[in-house]
């Protein structure tokens, strides 16, 4: 079928899309346990789910199991919608299925976070959460602290903790040619073109000394042994591993 576009064998091309007054009336149907009118409503909103996890694709994870995750999220909206507010349940709706999501990719991490960091981590959302509401603003992390009673420091390990790791092969920018991906916009300062060839270079100077002096050096500066200390163990006067330290030293500069 033509358009057709199947997750967890839903056809996401016939979703139905409710009016408001229409959510209204199945969500009161639904609490005093009228099921058909729940199933009514959970089918629903199915394409609200279906815009959420478009947020969350890209990142490896299967679309059948983002759209169940929310689809529970979306249940447990449903579940603790509160009539008598003045917002829209849509309103109400993406935030608990955003964090339902952000709680499964969350556990299902290649990087495990402890229980109580994550317990921590929950919390500081639902406080960020709450702030924003309250200001209509980005609350600092000063103000989170304050409002879980917690160190600032807490917040802030506990915030890290949740962040979702980036591969460096993820596009950050296509205009139809090839993609630029993370990878392209980081740099390593030390392993640059610069350095490895200064690196070969120094190695070909050491090569040059004689087998001595690359003993005296090595001893010297890989074990940070004391000129007395070298001169014990290659069998020579301190004043012969200075001299000969100083002439290594100054052929390899000369050699670079």
């Amino acid at each position: 079928m033509q358009g057709k576009v199947e997750i967890c064998g839903v056809n996401t091309a016939k979703l139905k899309v409710l009016t408001n007054e229409e959510t209204i009336d199945l969500l009161r149907r639904s609490k005093t346990g009228d099921m058909a009118a729940r199933e009514k409503l959970i089918r629903g909103n199915l394409r609200l789910v279906l815009s959420v996890i478009q947020k969350f694709l890209g990142r490896g994870e299967n679309p059948d199991d983002l759209f169940q995750v929310g689809c529970v999220g979306l249940i447990k909206a449903i579940d603790g919608f509160d009539l008598n507010q003045p917002v829209r349940f849509s309103t109400y709706g993406v935030p608990m299925i955003v964090g339902e999501i952000r709680r499964y990719l969350r556990d299902n991490s290649s990087i495990r976070v402890s229980r109580s960091m994550r317990d921590t981590a929950y919390k500081v959302m639902q406080a960020r959460e709450r702030l924003m509401a309250e200001t209509q603003r980005e609350p600092t992390v000063e103000q989170i602290a304050k409002a879980l009673d917690l160190p600032r420091e807490d917040v802030v390990f506990a915030m890290d903790a949740i962040v979702e790791p980036v591969s460096l092969y993820d596009p950050i920018y296509d205009q139809g040619g090839d993609a630029l991906c993370v990878m392209d916009q980081v740099r390593d300062t030390r392993n640059t073109d610069e350095s490895w060839l200064e690196h070969l270079a120094l190695k070909d100077a050491v090569d040059r000394l004689g087998e001595r002096e690359r003993r005296i050096l090595a001893l010297r500066f890989y074990e940070g042994k004391t000129q007395m200390e070298v001169s014990n163990e290659v069998g020579i006067s301190q004043a012969q591993v200075s001299r000969l330290e100083k002439n290594a030293l100054n052929a390899i500069r000369k050699h670079l």
